[in-house]
């Protein structure tokens, strides 16, 4: 008896997407002398398609990926942590941090130092809300902050104000910033090319009339999600979800 296998859809093992729409050609690397820590909460690791934490990890190689929720007791956070060569951050949102849109050259290299490390919350809002809350230990890390002008690209991607930005795109602001404030001397002019690849295909997918899911009926203006709905190397560690 012949048994039919159907062949699943071909993923690249590095960008994490379809094969046919691979942005590892648009990927170039750059060396930071600012450690990246990009904490991802689980639902965004299974989501890596359409997500950006991967993706920013693969632009930076200074940089690494820890998933999970409650870093409280996270072995390599806390190994960073304690490390007491390290100055670490967490970069977040809110009036009373150190805000880098506002600060001279001299108080950025005076407040974080040569070599900095910086923690990034991967994942929905509320999720990343829920990350800090949990995580006893980075709700002690000074936070850095800065005030963005910019509206996220990210068009398929609910968020809570025009103004909120992506994983990359923050990185890529924020990068900008330790530039312009002597910390950072790394070229950042090419960063977002694979990011604005990754949106090219999804509109191409879209409105493309081959889709299965194509309408020449439907309404093909695309509508930006501006906010979310009312209703319901060390590359990667995983820790799993806490019941």
């Amino acid at each position: 008896m012949q048994v039919e296998i159907k062949n699943s859809r071909i993923n690249c093992y590095q960008c994490m997407r379809p094969s046919c729409s691979c942005i590892c050609k648009h990927i170039n690397p750059i060396q930071t002398k600012t450690r990246f820590i990009i904490l991802m909460h689980p639902k965004e690791y299974k989501r890596e398609k359409n997500g950006t934490g991967h993706m920013t990890k693969l632009q930076l190689e200074n940089s690494e990926i820890i998933v999970g929720i409650d870093f409280t007791n996270n072995k390599r956070v806390n190994e960073i942590l304690n490390d007491e060569k390290n100055s670490s951050f967490l970069l977040y949102p809110g009036k009373e941090n150190f805000n880098l849109s506002l600060r001279k050259s001299s108080e950025i290299i005076s407040f974080m130092g040569n070599n900095p490390y910086i923690f990034l919350l991967d994942g929905t809002w509320p999720c990343a809300r829920k990350m800090l809350k949990l995580s006893k230990n980075l709700q002690q890390l000074k936070r850095v902050s800065f005030d963005n002008k910019i509206k996220s690209k990210f068009i398929f991607k609910q968020q809570p104000a025009p103004l909120c930005l992506s994983t990359i795109e923050s990185v890529y602001t924020l990068l900008n910033l330790l530039k312009e404030g002597d910390l950072e001397y790394c070229e950042t002019k090419d960063f977002l090319i694979p990011f604005e690849k990754m949106i090219d295909y999804q509109l191409e997918y879209i409105l493309n009339p081959n889709n299965k899911n194509y309408s020449s009926t439907a309404n093909k203006e695309i509508i930006t999600k501006n906010k979310y709905k009312i209703n319901p190397q060390r590359s990667i560690v995983f820790e799993q979800e806490r019941k």
